[in-house]
């Protein structure tokens, strides 16, 4: 295992525990709302991938088989989201997170929220998204945020050109800003 590799264990681990911990909440959302089992693939047909928008999809699970040629698997942590979800966890993380200006270095507001909007994704485990940052950009798909190695968005000019310079965090992304 890498540095790179072992540093983005604990930070995944614990975006991973705040999500159990929301859906275990009483009135916790539903598959509907943009739950995910686990070992969810990007081939399934749940809301959370069903969902997302259908170019950015395609560009998934074409990576995805290509990957799978590698001997990796896409596993789904999480990828379109509810509002009423993307609002759980906001408040789940302002809560752990003790503000909201921290917060949102992690989690956006449903109205900002890529993953609201079909456009984003959390993938693991680690080989995945090894491998996507190596091969991510031949097909548009991109880390977007420095302290978050899970999450990918479709980025197409970076077919041919390579994936735009990473934000920080959430917080340094303008359009994210209100």
């Amino acid at each position: 295992m890498t540095r790179s590799e072992s540093a983005r264990r604990p930070a995944l681990a614990g975006f991973r525990r705040t999500v159990r911990r929301v859906l275990r909440r009483r009135g916790a959302l539903s598959e509907a709302d943009g739950a995910v089992p686990y070992g969810t693939t990007v081939f399934a047909e749940i809301p959370a991938v069903a969902n997302l928008a259908p170019v950015f999809l395609d560009a998934l699970r074409r990576a995805a088989k290509d990957a799978a040629n590698d001997g990796v698997e896409f596993r789904v942590n999480s990828g379109w989201r509810s509002p009423a979800y993307q609002n759980q966890l906001r408040h789940q993380a302002i809560a752990k997170y003790g503000s909201e200006q921290e917060a949102a270095r992690w989690v956006a507001t449903a109205d900002r929220s890529a993953h609201v909007l079909g456009n984003a994704i959390d993938l693991g485990p680690a080989e995945a998204t090894a491998w996507l940052s190596e091969h991510g950009a031949a097909y548009g798909l991109c880390q977007i945020y420095r302290n978050e190695p899970w999450h990918y968005e479709l980025r197409p000019e970076a077919i041919g050109h390579g994936c735009p310079p990473m934000y920080a965090d959430p917080s340094q992304d303008p359009g994210l800003q209100r």
